[in-house]
């Protein structure tokens, strides 16, 4: 099967535009005639400035186009655009560079980072994107006008916004801009003297960590934030309790990629607890959590120990699901299908991963999981299969090899 090397420069910039980009729609975005266009594509010329006109009309770096570097996985010439644009909000943010957009109220901007929040958790990540971009420009432009004494809650805000960058490009496996982003976010949430606010930060890291494969800086992580604001629940809020479960559970989920099982299981312990405390869903500081969140991340915790098994028995207690976020539910799905695909029921597998992805088909395209959830179903109906593995589509480019586990969180 190819690689993105294997291509020929011409090939790799048809690809790249894909069908919703036409020949006259790139020379019209480059300003280059379609004759040159048509040249590139063709092998025939392709000179530095005709190179560096239509990465940038592309959004991709020239290395992308030389083969020197693949392209992201599943990003869409429309991601990649909103990557750019979050990835210059961030560092011109960062570098204190001064921007002519307005200074929304406080609470003009509170109001729109739970939207933003709203739409990371829908799962329309690009959307999410779009809105952090401006956002982080916004808080920063009220944090450059509020007195001096009086900025902890304009910080928070910053703090929040660089956090919702910081996991959109987790997402978009942009690895480099969500370091960056999440190293931001500790700053302000530090400024802002949040102790919820820094540990939220202090999880954040520990995701980017996880889907970098450094698990044992991530595990350090989610348990140091864990500790840190580990509540009395005899006097906990609402609000601490949801922090304090979504840590708790997250920590679990590193361990259990670790395969340590007993540490695992304690960390499920007290998120079960936490979440039959609070007896329902509670959303705050951009997290959801409760005894719902608790039951179907425990799923996952428990596929990846390998305890089908456990797994089962839980997806059995399980009836209603519509508490949670949509992009839970989906997660939730992916890990039944992967439950089930473990346990060689391999149509019942196929059923559940396919209305997911036709459910959320633009969440489902930034998901490793679903393909590697194909790739252990060995004995399922060959229609069946033929359709599942159609909505998924190729990863990327059409040869690139398949997701792994490791990378499917």
């Amino acid at each position: 099967m190819p690689q993105w090397s294997d291509y020929s420069n011409g090939e790799r910039i048809k690809i790249l535009r894909g069908a919703e980009i036409r020949q006259d729609d790139l020379a019209e975005m480059t300003g280059l005639s379609v004759a040159t266009i048509q040249a590139a594509e063709q092998d025939k010329r392709l000179s530095l400035p005709t190179l560096l006109k239509i990465a940038a009309a592309l959004s991709v770096d020239t290395s992308v186009i030389l083969g020197q570097q693949a392209p992201r996985r599943a990003l869409r010439q429309e991601d990649r655009t909103m990557m750019r644009e979050l990835s210059h909000a961030v560092h011109d943010t960062a570098a204190g560079a001064a921007t002519t957009v307005e200074a929304p109220t406080l609470s003009e901007l509170a109001s729109i980072t739970r939207q933003g929040w709203n739409l990371y958790w829908k799962g329309r990540y690009a959307e999410a994107g779009s809105l952090a971009a401006p956002l982080l420009r916004s808080a920063a432009a009220r944090l450059r006008e509020q007195p001096v004494g009086e900025q902890a809650e304009a910080w928070s805000v910053v703090a929040d916004a660089y956090r919702i960058c910081a996991y959109v490009a987790n997402l978009m496996g942009v690895r480099d801009l969500a370091y960056a982003s999440i190293g931001h976010a500790q700053r302000a949430a530090e400024h802002a003297g949040d102790d919820l606010r820094q540990a939220l930060v202090t999880s954040g890291r520990s995701w980017v960590y996880l889907r970098d494969a450094r698990l044992p800086e991530a595990l350090e992580l989610a348990e140091r934030a864990a500790v840190e604001i580990e509540p009395r629940f005899s006097r906990a809020t609402p609000e601490q309790l949801t922090v304090y479960g979504s840590h708790v559970n997250f920590a679990a989920v590193v361990a259990s990629r670790m395969g340590d099982k007993e540490r695992a299981a304690d960390y499920l312990s007290q998120s079960h607890a936490t979440g039959a405390r609070m007896g329902q869903e509670v959303r705050a500081h951009g997290t959801l959590f409760g005894p719902v969140s608790a039951t179907t991340q425990a799923v996952g915790i428990n596929v990846s120990l390998g305890q089908t098994g456990k797994a089962l028995t839980l997806i059995s207690s399980i009836h209603d699901v519509g508490q949670l976020s949509e992009a839970a539910q989906h997660r939730y799905a992916l890990d039944k299908a992967m439950a089930q695909a473990d346990a060689k029921m391999w149509d019942a597998s196929l059923d559940t991963l396919e209305a997911a992805l036709r459910s959320a088909p633009y969440w489902a395209r930034h998901q490793a999981l679903p393909q590697v959830i194909v790739s252990k179903v060995g004995r399922a109906s060959t229609a069946r299969l033929r359709r599942v593995s159609k909505l998924i589509g190729a990863p990327g480019v059409a040869g690139f090899p398949p997701a792994t586990a490791k990378n499917a969180l």
